[in-house]
């Protein structure tokens, strides 16, 4: 067979549909929508601004909670400009190279935050568990180790995926029903054997998801325990006081995408919109939310937030 019989074509653009069956309600949804996204920036711009700012703050978990604003911002930024232009002004078009780099940007940032908030579980088990060794254990060379980890980790995971895409022709038309270029929603395009595309995906969602939150569930079985054997209540519960903020931060990361997940093995005859809805809500909750629950819940950064805002005259 010649070369040219089997090289690949691609389009040049896909059309996003936003969210389909719901598209006389864009204006409307775009309001909450635009609400988190201003949320999530002013949010994580804040914590970014603080713990830069603040030499008596980079410590570990500070660190760490550093890492997880700029992936939220990254994350969030990655999808939410496109999906309010497609919101406001109808603009579905996205050319294909600007679609496999936002899905690159979606995939591996998320697996970027599975990590951080993996790091940000040993933190707290290493301060509880281990206290007279977390600042041996947890030194500076060792947290940006760990975020370069973090990162080759995503890239490694995550680089295949535009090669194995761009190699397949697209003759199931060119609209994807999402608002964003979800390999999935890009997958059921192509034609030809996707079969390792989709055992690729299910096997990454596997390994991140499964054993990242193996290992978190691990470390706070430890950690509980270590807190239980403490003398007094008032120890017991200032010890687990400090993994609040960590608790809601991975509930609010994990909690959707288990709710996703079941939705489309449970659901599957629900609408399409309902799919959707859930998958943008996870793309956009976690960066929002993870700055308000460190801001309230932990005291160093609810003080320095404070005196930010509502700097008082000396």
């Amino acid at each position: 067979m010649s070369a040219s019989n089997i090289t690949s074509t691609h389009p040049a653009a896909f059309l996003l549909m936003g969210i389909p069956g719901l598209e006389h309600l864009h204006i409307w949804i775009s309001i909450p929508f635009c609400s988190a996204y201003t949320l999530a920036l002013l949010g994580n711009c804040t914590l970014l601004f603080i713990i830069q700012g603040d030499t008596t703050l980079h410590e570990p978990m500070y660190l760490f909670l550093a890492m997880l604003a700029a992936i939220d911002l990254i994350l969030s930024t990655s999808t939410l400009p496109k999906m309010l232009a497609i919101f406001w002004f109808r603009d579905r078009e996205i050319n294909f190279y600007a679609c496999l780099v936002q899905m690159f940007f979606l995939h591996s940032f998320s697996i970027m935050e599975s990590a951080v908030l993996l790091a940000m579980a040993f933190d707290r088990y290493v301060a509880i568990c281990k206290p007279l060794h977390y600042t041996t254990m947890l030194t500076r060379p060792l947290i940006t180790r760990i975020g370069m980890a973090a990162v080759a980790r995503a890239v490694t995971l995550m680089i295949p995926l535009p090669f194995l895409l761009k190699r397949f022709h697209y003759c199931r038309g060119l609209v994807i029903s999402h608002c964003y270029c979800e390999h999935m929603a890009v997958v059921r395009l192509a034609c030809g054997d996707t079969r390792f595309n989709n055992i690729y995906g299910i096997a990454v969602v596997m390994i991140i998801v499964v054993l990242d939150l193996l290992f978190v569930i691990l470390s706070y079985i430890f950690i509980l325990r270590a807190v239980l054997q403490l003398a007094s209540q008032e120890a017991r519960y200032k010890a687990f006081g400090t993994c609040v903020s960590h608790i809601g931060a991975i509930l609010s990361f994990y909690t959707p995408v288990v709710i996703s997940s079941v939705l489309h093995r449970v659901a599957r005859r629900a609408a399409p919109h309902v799919h959707i809805l859930f998958a943008n809500f996870y793309m956009l909750f976690p960066p929002m939310v993870n700055p308000i629950i460190y801001g309230v819940k932990t005291k160093q950064i609810r003080e320095r937030v404070i005196g930010l805002f509502l700097r008082k005259d000396v």
